[in-house]
């Protein structure tokens, strides 16, 4: 069977969550988002401007009990520690610092302790090649 070509793109990425409002304030805040629409159940927030994915943030029950599977890994326009600072300022915690195959960076968690990795920057030397 031969491929066709890709037609899917992604839309949205989903986080289960408690508390929606808490999630959606950080995500904005952290990524320079706006929030979009908001109720007892659910936020969505969008980039503010240029290119991203809408973030969803749903209400469910269960508690978050293993790393995640799935993560972010967010570059920033200058160096890791300055970003790591302001994201732990508002809301995030650092979990670890990695240091591997000459590279390095961040793990942390957001409010509700959802995995996600701050890379090295241009300000740490990072080139823009992987």
């Amino acid at each position: 069977m031969g491929w066709r070509s890709v037609t899917l793109s992604v839309d949205t990425l989903l986080m289960d969550c408690h508390d929606p409002k808490v999630l959606a304030d950080f995500w904005c805040a952290a990524l320079g988002y706006r929030l979009d629409h908001i109720d007892e159940e659910d936020a969505v927030v969008k980039p503010a401007a240029g290119a991203g994915w809408t973030m969803l943030f749903q209400t469910v029950p269960e508690n978050k009990t293993v790393k995640n599977r799935l993560h972010l890994d967010l570059r920033p326009s200058g160096s890791m520690a300055s970003d790591v600072a302001r994201l732990e300022q508002i809301g995030a915690t650092a979990i670890t610092r990695v240091d591997e195959g000459g590279s390095f960076w961040t793990v942390m968690g957001d409010p509700e302790g959802n995995e996600f990795c701050v890379l090295r920057g241009p300000e740490d030397g990072w080139s823009g090649e992987l």
